[in-house]
Order: C-alpha cells, then sequence, then structure tokens
C-alpha cells in the first residue's frame, strides 16, 4: 500500500531496474550532465539524473533540461564546478553553465515536517527557506507524481524506483504520489500540471487523482496571478497547447483561467477560432519556429472583446472605434484577475484589437500606414484566422492577402479597384438660406 508523504519517516526499500532491464542509454544524456554526474560521484557524493528528464527518457521523448539531484551541499557543488552560480534563497540550487546549457543541481530536501525542529521554519513555524535538507528517500516523497519520483543512479546505470513509477511508465498512467486531494490542496499549481502532463506525454490521469482534478478544480482560484500566468506560457509553449487547453475545459479548469472566454466557448466560431490558432502554435513548435503568447491571448480574448465592444454600441453610442478601445481596456483587466498580464503584452493585445477595425479601411494612405506597423502581421493573422473559423470577413482576408504579396504595381490596382467599389458618400442636403425660409 502506498504511503503518504506525511506516514513516511522510517527509510523506503527501492526498487532497483538494472541497465538490461530499461532503455536509458548515455548516448541519449546531455554531455554536459553527464560530466556534472561523474565528476560529483568521483568526488564522493551521490549523483542521480531525476524528474521529467528520467521520465522522458524511459517514455521515449528527448528532454528538453536534465536536472541532477546529489546529497552535496551547494556550497559543496559550487567547489567541483568553476562554472557554478547558486541561486535562490528559499530554494537553493547550483547551476553549473555550460554555455547556453544549464545543468541544474539540487541538495536531497524533506518536508518540513520531517525536519529537525524550527529547521527552515520562525518560532511560529511559518517557512522562512525550503534548504531542510534530507535523504533521497525523503526527495522522492516530496514530487507530485510518481512517474517524476526516478532517479537514474550514475554510478551503475541503474533506475531507482521508491513510489512506483516505472509501473507508471509501463501503464502510462498519471498518479499522484500520497492523497491527491491533500497534494492539490498544498499547490494547486499541481492541477496545471496535471492536465499538462497528460496531455505532453500522452497518459491517463488515475481515477484517483482524476477525481479530485474535477472536484477541486475551483482551487486554481487561489493561485497567485503571476504563477498562473507562468503556467499558461508553459501550455502555449508545451507543443500540444490544443490537447491541453482541451483537457482544461474537460476538467472545467479553463473557466477559472478564462472566464470571460468560457461563457462563449460553445459559440462553434469562438471554439474553433482558439482551436485552429493552437493547432498553429503547435505545428510551429514542431517546426522550432517562435511563437507569440501575446497573439494567442488575443485569440482567446476577441470574441469576449466584440461582445462588450457591441454592447457599448448599443447602449452608450459609443463610434466603433471608441468602443473597441474601451472594450480592451475592461476584458484585459478583468483578465488580469486571473493572469499576471506584463504591461507589454498588454498593448500588443490591444493593437492587434484595434487593427481588426483598421484593416477594414482600405484607403490608400491607411493601407500603407498599416504595413508599417510593427504588430501589422499578427494582425494580418488574426484576420485570416477569423475567416477560417467562419465570421464574415473572407472577402477582406483575400484582399490583404492579395495585396501583401503584390509587386507596387498591383498594389496600385488593388487600390483603385476597392476605391472603384465603394460607395459614394450621399449627397450633402442645401441648406436653406434665410430667402428661401421667408419665401416658405
Amino acid at each position: 500500500m502506498q504511503k503518504t508523504p506525511d506516514q513516511i519517516k522510517t527509510k523506503i526499500t527501492p526498487v532497483i531496474i538494472p541497465r538490461s532491464a530499461h532503455s536509458i542509454s548515455r548516448r541519449l544524456i546531455s554531455r554536459n550532465a553527464l560530466k556534472v554526474l561523474y565528476r560529483l560521484h568521483e568526488a564522493g557524493y551521490s549523483a542521480y539524473l531525476v524528474g521529467g528528464c528520467v521520465r522522458d527518457l524511459l517514455l521515449g521523448y528527448e528532454p528538453k533540461d536534465f536536472d541532477v539531484a546529489t546529497d552535496a551541499r551547494p556550497e559543496e557543488v559550487r567547489k567541483l564546478f568553476k562554472n557554478c552560480r547558486l541561486i535562490g534563497k528559499r530554494f537553493r540550487l547550483a547551476h553549473i553553465i555550460f554555455g547556453a546549457e544549464i545543468i541544474e543541481v539540487a541538495t536531497f530536501r524533506t518536508h518540513h515536517e520531517n525536519a529537525e525542529e524550527r529547521d527552515g521554519k520562525t518560532l511560529q513555524g511559518m517557512i522562512i527557506r525550503d534548504n531542510v535538507y534530507g535523504s533521497i528517500e525523503d526527495d522522492a516523497l516530496r514530487r507530485d507524481f510518481r512517474m517524476n519520483a526516478l532517479y537514474y543512479n550514475i554510478a551503475d546505470f541503474s533506475v531507482v524506483d521508491y513510489l512506483g513509477g516505472m509501473q507508471d511508465i509501463q501503464s502510462n498512467e498519471l498518479c499522484m504520489i500520497g492523497d491527491p486531494e491533500k497534494r492539490f490542496q498544498e499547490d494547486p499549481v499541481r492541477l496545471l500540471r496535471a492536465v499538462r502532463f497528460a496531455a505532453k506525454l500522452n497518459v491517463t490521469i488515475s481515477p484517483e487523482t482524476e477525481s479530485c482534478l474535477i472536484r477541486l478544480n475551483y482551487l486554481v482560484k487561489n493561485v497567485s496571478n503571476g504563477r498562473l500566468f507562468q503556467e499558461i506560457l508553459k501550455v502555449f509553449q508545451g507543443g500540444v497547447a490544443l490537447k491541453t487547453i482541451i483537457l482544461l475545459q474537460k476538467y472545467q479548469i479553463f473557466t477559472h483561467l478564462f472566464p470571460q472566454t468560457d461563457s462563449f466557448i460553445n459559440h462553434e466560431t469562438t471554439q474553433k477560432l482558439i482551436h485552429i490558432a493552437l493547432a498553429h502554435t503547435d505545428q510551429r513548435i514542431a517546426e522550432q519556429k517562435t511563437i507569440s503568447p501575446a497573439f494567442l491571448l488575443t485569440v482567446i480574448l476577441w470574441h469576449p472583446i466584440c461582445h462588450e465592444a457591441n454592447h457599448l454600441q448599443k447602449t452608450a453610442g459609443f463610434p466603433e472605434h471608441v468602443s473597441f478601445e474601451r472594450a480592451i481596456a475592461l476584458i484585459v483587466k478583468q483578465q488580469m484577475q486571473q493572469l499576471a498580464l506584463p504591461r507589454v503584452m498588454q498593448v500588443s493585445i490591444s493593437e492587434i484589437v484595434m487593427l481588426q477595425h483598421r484593416l477594414t479601411h482600405r484607403r490608400r494612405a491607411v493601407v500603407f500606414r498599416l504595413l508599417d506597423r510593427p504588430r501589422f502581421r499578427a494582425a494580418y493573422d488574426l484576420l485570416l484566422l477569423r475567416a477560417e473559423a467562419g465570421e464574415p470577413v473572407q472577402e477582406l482576408a483575400n484582399w490583404w492577402t492579395q495585396f501583401y504579396d503584390s509587386s507596387n504595381e498591383e498594389r496600385e490596382i488593388l487600390l483603385q479597384a476597392v476605391n472603384q467599389i465603394r460607395l459614394s458618400p450621399p449627397k450633402k442636403r442645401r441648406r436653406r438660406s434665410k430667402k428661401d425660409s421667408q419665401a416658405l
């Protein structure tokens, strides 16, 4: 029977999977990570690859980062590596820097409940630092999911399994360490991590973990908007953004992240627009191209902004551009309660949305000014997505595509053509003169 982290005070006997029984090869491990592991081992310290890199190697994925766990203290690690930098106060880590690659080295840690009295706490019991060191068993129990608590031992190339993570790897199942309800309550960000891992690793969530995921989704509201923003960035950049968002909707977590958008999510156009944008994002990640989180947030907030702008036009009688300006300010301000959007991102969202309005004005001087705007391309891409999602802007999208790809001579022809079909303005009524009025 699996014990919870706060139940275990004694030594656990791990399962040791020898090199002949697992698929991790040193050829698949970063050379720099191997250098760190070997030097720690040769200096008499324990040295393990740990966490996501071990999990990914066993599942057949290429790890993004290689993290090392050891019984060496941060100061001892620094003595071994000239290229070492210690970071953090609450959670002291050693970063071994190899050019663009950083190997993160962490000392085994334990739960504060297992620490000696007042270690890492004030007299009142408040945690003031997370540098409460422990054994490798303690370190395994601190982790969130069992498949993230596997250790690759450089001493004999074995995989060390304290909590049944290898079983989860083989069954493609994501299981929480300990009581899922308690672990989600300890840190509600784990709700998002569970969904993100399920999407990224193509694994199912265990029934016990899944039931808590659904029942406790509201805990996401207790997470700071800064941490939630970082988690959303990970969703966008993970290569499976579409699948992740679909799962967030399934577990009703999406409504706590994007409440304004959630009220429109059952509208076919809204759903389609978001799904198309995220599918394109995943494709760009697969092709190792850059993506724009600001653009994706604009897509997600587009229909709430449109709805609010239309409401302002009808109820307050504002002109269209004023209605959109006020709608953007309101919706972004409301979204900031969930996600701490940086100022530069708020400006990007505003400009991309306002350009949707300006793209409808195809007068010569306006058109060439728009082409010089730094966010023209993002606005143009949103226009194309809107057309693909079924909004009535296909003719406008086709015109801008043709104009964008044309030579200067062809552009002049396109501008003349669109101006010819523009409705001529109605004739102004002649004001009655005083003499005309007297005649009546």
